[in-house]
């Protein structure tokens, strides 16, 4: 069994690309299932096999322990893993080839409570692979996209876990996207870009940039689409290889 976490910020398209791989795998003979790990999740893109709002009650809990919504999801959060016997017992009664875990919109929920890190180490699974999104509309800019590989990094470090950075929504932000990939791939390119953009903190953001390549946190960006399928061969095939015994993605 493969487990694959996704994890992003905000609106990166973490439920749609859970629901693309799930489609992807299942359409191919290859058995997946879905896991909900928000559980102030309204609503989703697919039925999730596996549904943490089954375990854990967001509304109760605000409504039992007098607090607001942010209190609320941060105090469910931490709760899941009280739950975890139970949701691997479920998650291994479907006996399946790959388990595609939707983890929370707020990523510091998941990546740096101690309840994320808890589940992600004590999960069993035959492998575990974390995907984390960068959505090209938030990571426009030369420094925006410093920041998101910052936090990829620190991702990274928090849960200790093969990675792949995918860049999400392709077929909505080409323009955008082809220039995000240029900037991951020639350092040349974002050096260029911060020093046109970000005046006297060029030298400080691109410093940063180099000791992320060197220490192998930069990003080798998957660009994909959740909607039209682009890129999913790629990045399947990168899953593949990591959950087979491949060594971790490095740049």
């Amino acid at each position: 069994m493969i487990t694959v976490f996704v994890t992003g910020t905000a609106g990166s398209g973490k439920s749609m690309l859970t629901k693309a791989l799930y489609d992807w795998f299942n359409e191919r003979g290859q058995d997946a299932i879905t896991c909900n790990l928000d559980p102030g999740v309204l609503s989703l893109p697919y039925e999730p096999d596996v549904d943490i709002r089954n375990y854990v009650d967001y509304a109760q809990i605000m409504e039992e322990y007098s607090l607001g919504p942010n209190g609320a999801l941060i105090l469910a959060s931490d709760m899941i893993a009280t739950r975890l016997a139970e949701i691997q017992e479920e998650i291994d009664s479907y006996n399946s080839d790959y388990v595609l875990i939707d983890t929370p919109g707020q990523t510091e929920l998941f990546a740096f409570r101690e309840s994320g890190h808890y589940i992600a180490s004590e999960m069993r699974s035959d492998s575990k692979i974390l995907l984390f999104l960068f959505d090209p509309k938030l990571c426009n800019t030369p420094s925006n996209f410093l920041s998101l590989t910052l936090l990829y990094a620190s991702v990274g470090l928090r849960l200790k876990l093969p990675r792949i950075a995918v860049l999400t929504k392709k077929d909505m932000a080409r323009e955008d996207s082809s220039k995000i990939i240029g900037w991951s791939s020639e350092a040349s390119s974002f050096e260029e870009a911060l020093s046109r953009s970000d005046g006297e903190k060029s030298l400080l953001y691109s410093k940063l940039f180099s000791i992320l390549r060197s220490l192998s946190y930069g990003v080798s960006l998957y660009p994909v689409s959740s909607v039209t399928g682009e890129g999913m061969v790629a990045l399947v095939g990168e899953i593949t290889r990591i959950a087979s015994g491949g060594e971790e993605l490095l740049d």
